[in-house]
């Protein structure tokens, strides 16, 4: 899920830069440290949108630098256990697909994609069921569970999250719809 929060931090202004907007600084240090990282507690920052107060800088003796404490809002990405998910398949493989929740990609393995045997039709690119013909392909929107997450706050590239399609009301946009036009006919709407 996505949160706009309220955070705090120090910030490094390096001396070269004392003589510019110091919002503008402050945002620039903030944007380049912060978006695309990975904090345990707080989440995936997507990106910091505004510089809220800007306090008095320290000078710290041997550093040309000023530190202020800075009250800021940023955009962060949140996966918990269970969580179902929206996102596009970035990749298929015959092991399954890859697919991307926005700054960060999940992997949907071929078992957990249904109870049909999938093949993988190589030259296409896209997993096939066997029994009823649904195909996913790179570009598909897909509704997903997270089964497993382990998220690396060092390299996020060494994060892991797993999903699966096993469940009612989970599966690409195309199944979905079909599940849903179903549902309409042996309802006699």
């Amino acid at each position: 899920m996505y949160y706009k929060m309220r955070l705090e931090d120090k910030v490094r202004v390096p001396p070269l830069r004392l003589g510019e907007d110091i919002g503008t600084v402050v945002m620039d240090v903030l944007q380049e440290q912060l978006e695309g990282t990975i904090d345990r507690n707080i989440g995936i920052f997507i990106a910091v949108t505004k510089i809220l107060e800007i306090g008095e800088g320290d000078i710290i003796p041997g550093d040309g630098a000023v530190f202020y404490t800075v009250e800021f809002e940023a955009l962060v990405l949140r996966l918990a256990q269970q969580e179902v998910i929206e996102g596009v398949v970035v990749e298929t493989t015959s092991f399954g697909t890859f697919v991307s929740l926005g700054p960060i990609d999940a992997m949907l393995h071929v078992s957990q994609i249904s109870d049909d045997f999938i093949s993988y039709d190589e030259k296409n690119g896209r997993l096939v069921c066997q029994e009823t013909k649904r195909q996913i392909s790179v570009g598909d929107g897909i509704r997903a569970r997270i089964v497993s997450l382990s998220i690396s706050e060092r390299d996020p590239r060494e994060s892991k999250i797993g999903l699966t399609m096993r469940q009612s009301g989970l599966g690409t946009e195309h199944w979905l719809t079909e599940e849903e036009e179903k549902e309409k006919s042996s309802h006699g709407q």
